[in-house]
Parts: structure tokens; sequence; C-alpha cells
């Protein structure tokens, strides 16, 4: 791992600090904005939605939001930039998607899980992957379900443990490979540290592998392109990053891991301009800032003539510690570089900008 160089290197700057009187679970930014949610868990047991605007140096509160379960996660990916609804998986088992205009019953609405939906994601809406606009669901129940809104309370795919398989908990899922409209993946990170690939037009488990810890999140690098790197993080402060390119027989896909940090990494996000530049988030209260370098080559043929991935290198550009409790939730903006929002368990959200990324 190299440092990079000292005057150019990026820096991570707190511009907005904000205390809730709630926990976080989630934040994002709402597309075409200068706004964000924050969605989470109010003392008594309900659900919270807050919808802030930034003005300058502030963050004003827009709009509260009470739901009878607490949120857990969200995500706009599956509508259009002129829709943007807001996808969230509850406590509950519940998926919901809302028109933040008006927020007070759901326009789409599934029980989709027996227990806590702990990840969510969309894809083919927001202009970002082909194909139809769909969400993904990964819940403690041990099953992954996507779910196509235009469907009514079945969904398009169910992937659960084979019968006589325990059930592990499902911590993370994200959407892969739409670059057209047959094409898909959904990759899902597990409690023991699987991490599985299901091929959504074979309909079929295409890869697994084991990290060996907790998987606490997963990102490839775009969606809407022929899968080419993804990251998984986990509970002991490692992170790996798959070159998705070359799948080998028997060796699968050529990885690289970097011990970040010793406490759990919870979430893993790339920035929307750059694909090879992610950020990490822990439980230390930190944030870490990547560049992945590709190989000379990235692939070469083994002893029997197959293709297999040869993996790149992670340096690291920049590293902050903002908090004394875990950072939790991060998402980048997709519309002003460098413009990120993180929110952490000492119930506070931060906006952040992350200069000088564009000399690297």
């Amino acid at each position: 791992m190299s440092a990079a160089v000292g005057a150019e290197r990026p820096q991570v700057v707190s511009h907005v600090q904000q205390a809730l009187s709630y926990t976080v679970f989630d934040c994002k930014w709402v597309p075409r904005s200068a706004r964000l949610l924050c969605l989470g868990s109010a003392a008594r047991g309900t659900g919270l939605i807050q919808l802030y605007e930034l003005h300058g140096a502030r963050l004003e509160l827009l709009r509260e939001i009470e739901k009878p379960k607490p949120i857990k996660c969200g995500t706009f990916g599956a509508t259009s930039l002129q829709q943007r609804y807001l996808a969230t998986g509850d406590f509950d088992g519940n998926l919901n998607i809302w028109n933040l205009e008006a927020p007070e019953i759901p326009v789409y609405s599934v029980k989709g899980h027996k227990e806590i939906i702990n990840s969510i994601d969309g894809v083919g809406g927001l202009g970002i992957g082909e194909g139809a606009p769909e969400i993904v669901t990964g819940s403690r129940d041990g099953t992954v379900k996507v779910w196509d809104p235009r469907q009514n309370d079945t969904p398009v795919a169910n992937m659960e443990p084979v019968q006589g398989e325990s059930k592990r908990d499902c911590w993370t899922v994200a959407f892969g490979n739409a670059y057209n409209q047959e094409e898909r993946v959904v990759c899902a990170g597990y409690d023991n540290g699987d991490i599985k690939l299901f091929d959504l037009k074979t309909m079929s488990l295409r890869w697994e592998t084991n990290i060996k810890n907790g998987v606490c999140s997963v990102e490839f690098d775009r969606k809407d392109i022929n899968m080419n790197k993804l990251v998984a993080t986990s509970l002991e402060g490692k992170f790996h990053v798959f070159d998705m390119r070359t799948q080998h027989p028997t060796k699968g896909f050529a990885s690289v891991s970097e011990k970040a940090q010793k406490s759990t990494i919870w979430q893993v996000r790339h920035l929307p301009q750059n694909r090879d530049v992610f950020m990490t988030s822990g439980g230390s209260g930190s944030l870490h800032l990547w560049k992945y370098e590709y190989p000379a080559q990235r692939s070469k043929k083994d002893s029997e003539g197959c293709e297999m991935g040869v993996a790149g290198s992670v340096s690291l550009l920049q590293n902050v510690t903002l908090s004394t409790q875990p950072i939790s939730s991060l998402d980048w903006s997709p519309d002003k570089k460098g413009l990120c929002v993180c929110g952490a368990f000492d119930q506070t959200v931060r906006v952040l900008i992350v200069t000088k990324l564009n000399k690297i």
C-alpha cells in the first residue's frame, strides 16, 4: 500500500454537522438537488425520514416523516429522475416506495421478508443501468429478493438457502452488470463471510466465495457497465477488491485485500465521477479514501490455457477520523464531485467536501 504524494493528496473537510435526536441508519442524496435524506429509528421505536436542504454551511430541515416501523435502508435507484421516488426497507420486513412530495401513503408496498431488511439497492432508474426498474432486498431471514414495482406482491426473483442449508443473515446486496436489457446480476454478502453472485438472466448462482468474516457492504464500481470491479468490506477491518472481468472456471475472480483498520468497515461507496476511487467508513468513526491501480495486464493464461484475472493494487489517498462512534452510512452526491454525506451512531449527520479529486 502506497500513500499519495503529500501536496496533491485530497483533503476530507467536514463542511456541516447536524445533530439528530434519533439513530440514523442510512443517508442518501436526492438526485439533481442540494437535498439529502436521513433514515432511521426514533427513541419510541418508530421510523423516521428527514429531508434536509444544504444552504451554504447549514442544513435546513424541510420535512420530517414518521412511519410505524424503524427504517433501515433506502435507495432512489429504481425510479426515474422525474419521479425520484424513495424505496425503503424497514425492521418489519416491509418494502415501501414513497413519493416524497406526498409521503402519507406509499406508492408501492409489500411485506417482502419475515425479518428486518438490512440492505436495499435499485437499478433501471435515474439513468443508471438498462432494463426493468428493479429493487433488490436482503434480509435477516436469509433470503435475497428482486422486486419489480410494476408487479404486485411477488418478487421476480427469490434467492434463498437450498433445502438442508442453514439460513444466513444477509447484510448487504448490490446490483451490477446492467449494461443492456438482458444482463443483470445481484451480489449478496452474508454474516458468515459468504459472497454470492446471482445471474438474473439465467436465474442461477454464477459464483460464490467466502472472505472468512461477516460481509458488511458490497458494491460494484458501476452498475451500468460490464462487470468491472467489486469491493466487499468485512467485520474485521479488511476489504477485498475483485476484478470481475475474468472468471476462471475453478479459481473464480482475482482479488486484492487490504487491512484498513482494526474495526468493522461498515460501508464502501465508489466516487460516481471516477470508478477507481472509493471511500470506506469504519467502526472507529473514520473514513478512508482509496484508489485502485490496474495491473499492466488484467488477465493471463494458466498452465492449462484458461484465462484468469490479475488483481491490481490499492493505495490510500487520505483518511480522517470524524466521530467516536461507527460511521454506518455513506453516500456521494451523484451531481457534485467530492460532495459526500455520512451518518454515524453518535446521532450526527455530516456533509463532507473531498478536495483535489480531479488531480488523482
